[in-house]
């Protein structure tokens, strides 16, 4: 079977390490794609309310970096493919919880939000190990463009034929339906990751030496400073956009075409960024693509047609990946160029986690508290208006950064 997907890709070179990597990360795409939307409007519809909603999606955020930082002591004390294996392991645990639960999932909301925050932590250390460590320079460009379309295409039909299912059969049958399906391809990626060659750990994990790291390196401190101000508009917007849909269509399916056109237009534009933004035109694009996401929230807010938020899905579609690409790559040369790199890389993505989550954390906090004070019909457009400027202060953050500058601290 390798043999003959190496011959299909045209890349003889390809490990089975890697093929074998990728089908997992197409499988865990088109499983999450197929239901992670749709698990935020299966509570709503129990319970009708947004602080069960945001309380799920605050346990997620708390619950992934609290398990990066386990996981990271875990990638350096066993194999890494275990650690992989626990992460698949635990999603597909979540899908089957949400089964048992059934009708009364909203009752369990932060239980299954701290789950799935667990099984997110543990899949992407190792899976961003792993990427680390089974391409070679030659090969990378090849797996990341390969997983790129692969969660595109996830992210085009996932959604689609979940919104079809659901807005086909009664009350949950759908859901039960698209939930069985996730829970079924997480167990066929356990049994993928059992193809793995053995990943010996080694080195000791320094997670705190690469947070105080902050102080000797400018560099480091602008961009962990970014990541907090990116995760603020994350926090709210990715749960809060498909419920104000749901709400304004009351279908599923107008949901799943939302996220197709979203996916169409990434689809296309993540292929043509990666040839258009050269190393010089990074910030110029970081600054172009958040004024353009933070303007389009106003379109999000005066929509009262599928149209107007097919448009919302269009912009969105086109400027994330103007956005991403660059701000990604300029992470990673930071990264790479900052204190004993090399050694303290699973480190560095532990603590750019946490301060992610950081401001997904804050962004519901201050939603929770709005809510509160102000009835949510009318204080969702302003929460909204706030939080929406979270990738367009990136750039001010980033803006300083000098990439041509390596540094070198002290012990």
């Amino acid at each position: 079977m390798v043999s003959k997907l190496r011959v299909w890709l045209s890349h003889e070179n390809v490990s089975k390490d890697l093929l074998l990597l990728l089908t997992i990360g197409g499988l865990y795409s088109l499983g999450i794609f197929l239901s992670s939307t749709f698990v935020n409007i299966y509570l709503w519809k129990q319970s009708n309310s947004y602080i069960d909603i945001a309380l799920y999606n605050l346990a997620i955020y708390v619950l992934q970096p609290l398990t990066f930082i386990l996981a990271g002591k875990c990638a350096k004390r066993m194999d890494r493919v275990i650690v992989l294996r626990t992460g698949v392991t635990v999603l597909s645990l979540f899908f089957l919880t949400v089964l048992l639960v059934g009708e009364k999932a909203a009752t369990f909301n932060i239980m299954l939000g701290a789950l799935l925050g667990i099984g997110y932590g543990f899949y992407w250390l190792a899976y961003n190990v792993l990427t680390f460590e089974i391409t070679e320079p030659d090969t990378r460009d090849f797996f990341n463009g390969f997983l790129g379309v692969l969660q595109s295409l996830g992210g085009m039909t996932g959604p689609l034929l979940a919104g079809y299912i659901i807005s086909r059969l009664n009350n949950f049958t759908g859901y039960t339906v698209i939930f069985t399906i996730s829970f079924g391809l997480f167990i066929i990626a356990v049994l993928v990751s059992f193809g793995l060659s053995r990943r010996k750990a080694k080195g000791n994990f320094s997670f705190r030496r690469v947070v105080t790291e902050r102080k000797n390196n400018s560099n480091w401190k602008r961009i962990l400073s970014a990541h907090i101000s990116q995760g603020f508009r994350e926090g709210t917007f990715l749960f809060a956009v498909s419920i104000w849909i749901f709400l304004m269509t009351n279908d599923e399916l107008s949901l799943g075409v939302f996220n197709l056109v979203y996916s169409g237009f990434s689809f296309l534009f993540y292929f043509l960024v990666s040839r258009w933004v050269k190393p010089s035109r990074r910030k110029k694009a970081i600054f172009i693509s958040g004024l353009a996401l933070y303007l389009s929230v106003l379109i999000l807010l005066i929509s009262d047609t599928l149209s107007l938020l097919l448009i919302y899905a269009g912009i969105a579609g086109i400027f994330f990946p103007m956005f991403y690409v660059p701000y990604i790559s300029l992470t990673y040369d930071v990264i790479g160029k900052s204190w004993n790199a090399a050694e303290m890389r699973i480190e560095y993505i532990v603590v750019r986690e946490i301060f992610l989550n950081l401001g997904r954390v804050l962004s519901i906090i201050i939603f929770l508290l709005a809510i509160t004070l102000i009835p949510p019909e009318t204080g969702i457009p302003y929460i909204l208006l706030l939080v929406g400027g979270g990738h367009f202060f990136v750039y001010f953050f980033v803006r300083g950064v000098d990439t041509k500058y390596t540094y070198s601290s002290h012990n």
